[in-house]
This record gives structure tokens, sequence and C-alpha cells, in this order.
């Protein structure tokens, strides 16, 4: 399988010709359950990334989702959401998830998957602006780090030029401002209200630099992902909305993580208050069983892009799909039937401080994260904490994912820029699961650090 896998598939984000023509350096993953995967060859695998932050519930309620599907199926097993359509799933997903979300957040619009979220968030905007009379707000905010897509408008939100530049000129106008990582910053930055006043400072100058009128939107996760599960300090979202409303952009929550409970919470910005304009989301809204994503609308924006006579010219084929609404619906109704955010709140702690005591080694600088979501950052045998390219080969290419692996854990670990070890198991994990995993990590960096 290997073999074939090799041969006849493109991997995403892999150096496909490099996996040997067997594709013997590839895990093909077969079956699942519970927290496990089981690989082709029968090794089972503690899923610490819950697939790719989507699985939430695991992989052992497949007999309850089926029964979902088959239902819909029976049913209906397409109807678009074009040009005054819509079918009885996606009406109740919709209005399933107005119950849950943010203050004022009612309205969804349905898309595919994270990315789409993104550049249907960023449609909204410029429509929103234009309706009214501002159509010179064409301008974007993100966070330098942040990562919110690869396709090709979502990709213009990202600072990273290894993924950028293939590609030519962004299609979105953006700035970059500072993210919230306190790791190596000056002492006084551990201050939650200096750092927060710190970071609104600086973004309030950069809006008042391209001209408060040309901005359109700013982005944000509230955890976010790339650069190592990174949190907010106490005030930044209720800052970011502050300027919102003062310069009359919008404000764009990234939820594809965090939402679902990956950090304890519904939605990850009601555990820091943020109140956004928009929400992305997908991943965690079908628990990985089926694909689906969605821009959440607030009234605001909606009466606007809504008003008689206006037309948001943009949709997907599959967006809403009765399957994956199917899916979704299922997946609110199981969490909330099984508490699933009440484990997360009920070992999120433990989590947080096994992660913490991991500092404790030579090659970890710090450890972020919230809920089920956390990171090391890695610090190698520079002067100032860089790798050399023999560490970073020997013990971030090899060792680290390696010894990983062959404990029984699938893992993030992230090697563009600073180094990252990151887990998000899924939310059904028990304690004694969380303790192994966390046992896992410090076991291989511990011998990473002794390499050092």
């Amino acid at each position: 399988m290997s073999a074939s896998a090799a041969r006849h598939l493109l991997l995403h984000m892999t150096p496909n010709g490099s996996l040997g023509p067997e594709g013997e350096d590839l895990v093909v993953v077969q079956r699942g359950e519970g927290p496990y995967v089981h690989d082709a060859d029968g090794r089972r695998y503690i899923d610490g990334l819950s697939g790719l932050y989507c699985c939430q519930l695991g992989y052992s309620y497949g007999p309850e989702f089926a029964e979902a599907a088959d239902r819909q199926l029976r049913e209906l097993c397409y109807s678009p959401l074009w040009t005054g359509s819509a079918h009885p799933t996606a009406i109740e997903l919709a209005e399933r998830l107005s119950r849950i979300a943010p203050v004022d957040i009612e309205h969804t619009f349905f898309c595919g998957g994270g990315a789409e979220a993104v550049e249907t968030a960023w449609k909204i905007a410029r429509r929103y602006h234009a309706l009214n009379g501002q159509p010179g707000r064409t301008k974007a905010i993100a966070r330098r780090g942040a990562y919110h897509g690869l396709t090709i408008g979502a990709l213009s939100l990202t600072d990273d030029p290894g993924l950028t530049d293939p590609y030519g000129p962004p299609a979105i106008d953006t700035r970059f401002v500072s993210n919230t990582s306190r790791f190596g910053l000056a002492p006084q930055f551990a201050d939650d209200t200096a750092f927060t006043a710190h970071l609104l400072a600086e973004l309030e100058a950069e809006i008042l630099a391209e001209g408060p009128e040309t901005i359109a939107m700013l982005i944000a996760e509230p955890v976010q992902n790339r650069g190592g599960c990174i949190t907010p300090p106490q005030g930044y979202w209720q800052g970011l909305r502050a300027l919102a409303d003062r310069y009359g952009f919008l404000l764009v929550a990234d939820e594809v993580i965090t939402a679902f409970g990956r950090v304890g919470e519904w939605f990850g910005g009601d555990r820091y208050g943020a109140r956004p304009d928009m929400v992305t989301v997908a991943k965690g809204i079908t628990a990985g069983y089926a694909p689906m994503g969605a821009t959440l609308v607030s009234t605001k924006v909606a009466e606007v892009i809504n008003r008689p006579g206006a037309v948001l010219n943009h949709g997907y084929t599959f967006a809403g799909h009765p399957l994956s609404a199917a899916i979704a619906l299922r997946n609110l109704k199981i969490m909330e039937r099984d508490r699933i955010l009440d484990n997360v709140r009920g070992l999120q702690d433990d989590l947080a401080n096994r992660m913490a005591a991991l500092t404790d080694l030579r090659i970890v600088g710090d450890v972020r994260g919230a809920g089920f979501f956390h990171s090391c950052e890695l610090v190698g045998d520079l002067e100032g904490g860089g790798f050399s390219d023999r560490a970073r080969a020997d013990l971030i290419v090899d060792l680290i994912p390696r010894r990983l692996r062959e404990a029984g854990l699938l893992a993030r670990v992230y090697n563009r820029s600073a180094p990252l070890v990151q887990i998000a198991p899924p939310l059904i994990s028990d304690r004694a699961l969380l303790d192994g995993i966390a046992a896992i990590v410090a076991g291989t960096l511990a011998e990473a650090s002794a390499r050092l």
C-alpha cells in the first residue's frame, strides 16, 4: 500500500519525491478506535494531534455517525444553497450554531473547509464596506507567524515567504503586526496590562500609518496555532474590539482550530472575551467525520449584505452539503450529551502542569497553550537559542519525530523557523492518556537535551 501511495498519491505539505519508490517513510493509517489509530502494519499510536486538529471525539463514534449519514442520504443526498434554494439540514445546523456562537453571531455561510471560510470572510468584509459606501477599504491586518489556509487568498494573510513566494504577489494587501508570544521579550511584558498596551499601541500605529479608511478587516486566532499555541494576554481581545469599533474595520476570529471544545469552550474566543464580527470554523464542526467549513456572521454585518437588492456573489457547490450538515448536527448532539467540554475543563489544568514541567529540560525554551492544545518551543545549541544545521538535522528532523513515533505517539514536530513539538489530543482523552502523552514527550525531549 505504501508503494502504491508513493506512485499515485500526491501528499500535502510533503516532499513527495523523498518518500522513496516504495513509500518506506510513509505512515498509512488504516483504522482507529477511541484516541488511537493503527497503521497498515498493525502498529497502534496515540493520535496526539486529533488527525489534523479535527477529530475531537476520536474514532469510536462511527456507528452513530453512520446512522445519521444513512438517514440523511436516504432522504436527500444533495441540494445546493444557491439562488434562493436551501434544505432542512443546513437550516437546522445554522440555527443550532447561532445558539452556541459568540454574542450577536446569528448567521452562517457554509463552505468546504477552513481556507474557504477565511476567503469568505474576506469577501464579506469587502462587500460590507462597499455597500456602506467605503469601497476603499481594501487592506487586511493579520499577525506575524499566523496561518489562515493555503488557498491563494487565505495564503495572503500569512507572512511566511517559504509558503507565499512560490505563488507570486499576494491576492490580498495585508499588513502584519506582532502576535502575542512573550517568549524572548523584555521582562516587563510578563505583566498582562503592559503587554496588552504594547500590542494594541503597535496595532493602532499601523492602522494610522496605513490610513484607517483603507482597512477592511483584522483576522486573528484566539490561540495562534502556528508559532506554537500562542495565548493572548488579558484584555487583548477587548482591545481589538475597541480598535475595530473606533476605526470601522471588521474583526474576524479564525476559529478553524480553536472552536468546538479545543480550548474548553464552544468557541476559543469565549475564553478570552472576544466579540468578533465574523468567526471562521471547520475541523471540529464535524469532528473529522465529514468535510465542512463555515463563516459565522454577526447581525451587524448580515443586515448590510442582506439589504434589498444586494447580492453576495460568492458560493460553493458543496457548501452545507446535507451529509456534512447531518454529521455536524450529530457531532454537536454527542458533544452535549457526553459532556465533552466538561472533560476538557476538568483535565486542562493537569495537562498544562505536566507540559509546563518540560521547561526544566535544556532543549525546551517555552511551553504555551490552553485546553487540550499545547506546544513546546525548542531552543538549540547556538547563542540565542537557535539550532546549528547539524543539530537541527539530527534532532528536529530525525531524532525527535522518530522517537515520538517509536513510543507510539503521533504529534507535530514543526521545523520552520523556531522548532516546536505540539500536541492536540482528542477531547475524549482521559487523565491516564494525557499523562502518557506528556511522559512520551518528556522522555523524547530529555534524550534530545542530552544530545545538545
